[in-house]
């Protein structure tokens, strides 16, 4: 047996804003059994079913986002309102966390965190970018998927051209998704 490694642990939790999943914990030396004792010593809190928060690690902003994506097990992107908040491209605030899994995960039961709407499509590594601790879809791939949505168009407008004034896109990609958006909204 491993004997555990702490400042392994504490190093990875730095990573991922102060959280380790069981799994993260066990290749690291520590089995389900120490991680009660470290709860209940006060070094650990449960944050949900497999995923721990080291307790003296400052919080993190995008904390929450992170959770969600531990329970992805990694496999998540944020996307769609979310990334399009995350890139700070419009006013809205979305009501629910979208996160977009592999087209593979459709199937799968899943007990989906509340405030979560899961979106299943394959996100190529050219698509994903890092916000802080978390992956997002990149600016033009969440003007895509948005524009797919039923969004009020003037967020959407707000968005192509916040993306276009900072740079962040081409305005022929920018035009092209402004005539999908207004083809499927007919």
């Amino acid at each position: 047996m491993t004997s555990p490694d702490w400042p392994g642990l504490l190093e990875l939790a730095v990573e991922q804003a102060g959280y380790v999943t069981t799994a993260d914990a066990a290749a690291l030396g520590f089995s389900p059994e120490l991680l009660i004792h470290h709860v209940g010593a006060g070094r650990l809190e449960r944050a949900r079913r497999s995923i721990y928060r080291v307790v003296h690690l400052p919080a993190a902003n995008d904390e929450d986002l992170v959770v969600i994506w531990l329970w992805s097990k990694r496999r998540g992107v944020f996307s769609h309102r979310t990334a399009l908040a995350l890139h700070q491209l419009s006013d809205l605030l979305p009501a629910q966390v979208d996160l977009t899994l592999p087209t593979s995960d459709a199937g799968r039961r899943l007990r989906v965190p509340d405030g979560v709407r899961l979106h299943h499509a394959e996100v190529a590594d050219a698509d994903r970018v890092w916000i802080g601790n978390v992956p997002v879809t990149s600016v033009l791939r969440t003007l895509q998927d948005c524009a797919a949505l039923p969004i009020a168009p003037d967020l959407l407008h707000q968005a192509l051209d916040e993306a276009e004034h900072r740079g962040l896109a081409r305005r022929a990609d920018l035009d092209r998704i402004a005539a999908r958006a207004s083809a499927d909204n007919r």
